[in-house]
């Protein structure tokens, strides 16, 4: 495409001949999850998207060049190697002059996944709208560039760390459509569902597809937010998991912590305060979001071929 993007063969092949196509953020692997869960999970994503035909795209930022598609030897260099940035869509042109390295985030990774041509893009948790943003105006990227970009995003809701009433308020105002899959309540990432009662709700893959051969179709531009309930064996106690987050809160807060470094470290406290409850979610709503993710994949390129 560019001197600045590389796109794997495989990846590049895939796009070119209509095949299906799943792009993966790397912020997980350097940031979101602790050794060796990170590299673990993020191989595992790509053989279970292989395994089902589709062809996986992790993005990232190594050694200034954006990347689409990347081998074992990378993902294990990304999640291993100290020093590696954690790449908002803001932080991309900085690694790239600068050489440098970084796991993407749902925003840099949805603006890369669209470079590429990529239309279904997997995720843990999508950023929002922090608790105590009426003071801060703590508010994700990834609420901006997901209005912007042609991109549809699985998730298992919102990270259960922001202000969920909050973030519902933002995406509607950004024109994000939040859809459940099978469910009409708002998943919490951690729990099933939350209080937030959801306008739409896709029964299968085929109904996320046709939304968004139609939505795109017809010239509407931004992408859709597709929220899938973390599997009933592995949910974390809703009342463990908030006074988890009152606490995990309230200590970085005592100790300074703002930006960027808030979410990694709430998530890896939260590990800490459930005795791993909250690991074991995050886990298994990757390997699901990935499965629903993968299916939307093979249904909409059959659909974008008719």
């Amino acid at each position: 495409m560019n001197e600045y993007i590389l796109i794997s063969d495989e990846v590049r092949d895939a796009v070119e001949n209509s095949r299906p196509v799943v792009a993966f953020e790397t912020s997980i692997l350097t940031h979101g999850l602790p050794q060796p869960y990170n590299v673990d999970l993020s191989k595992e994503v790509q053989a279970i998207a292989r395994s089902m035909g589709v062809v996986p795209a992790a993005t990232a930022v190594i050694h200034g060049k954006l990347r689409v598609g990347l081998t074992e030897e990378e993902i294990e260099f990304l999640g291993r190697e100290s020093g590696v940035a954690k790449a908002g869509y803001r932080d991309l042109g900085v690694l790239m002059a600068t050489k440098g390295s970084g796991g993407t985030t749902v925003a840099s990774s949805i603006a890369l996944a669209e470079m590429a041509g990529i239309s279904v893009f997997v995720t843990g948790g999508i950023g929002g709208v922090h608790r105590g943003a009426t003071t801060t105006f703590d508010i994700s990227a990834d609420l901006f560039m997901m209005s912007k970009i042609n991109v549809a995003t699985v998730c298992a809701g919102m990270k259960s760390i922001l202000d969920m009433g909050l973030t519902m308020e933002a995406l509607e105002t950004l024109g994000i459509p939040v859809i459940g899959y099978n469910t009409c309540m708002l998943p919490g990432f951690h729990i099933r569902q939350t209080a937030y009662k959801l306008l739409y709700e896709a029964k299968d893959p085929g109904d996320v597809a046709k939304i968004m051969i139609s939505t795109w179709g017809a010239g509407i531009r931004g992408g859709l937010l597709l929220t899938v309930p973390v599997p009933p064996e592995d949910e974390t106690d809703p009342a463990l998991l908030e006074d988890a987050i009152d606490r995990a809160v309230y200590e970085a807060n005592e100790k300074g912590i703002t930006g960027k470094d808030v979410t990694p470290y709430i998530l890896h406290r939260l590990g800490e305060l459930t005795g791993g409850a909250t690991l074991k979610a995050n886990l298994s709503l990757v390997r699901n979001n990935t499965r629903v993710g993968c299916d939307i994949a093979k249904c909409y390129s059959s659909l974008a071929r008719i």
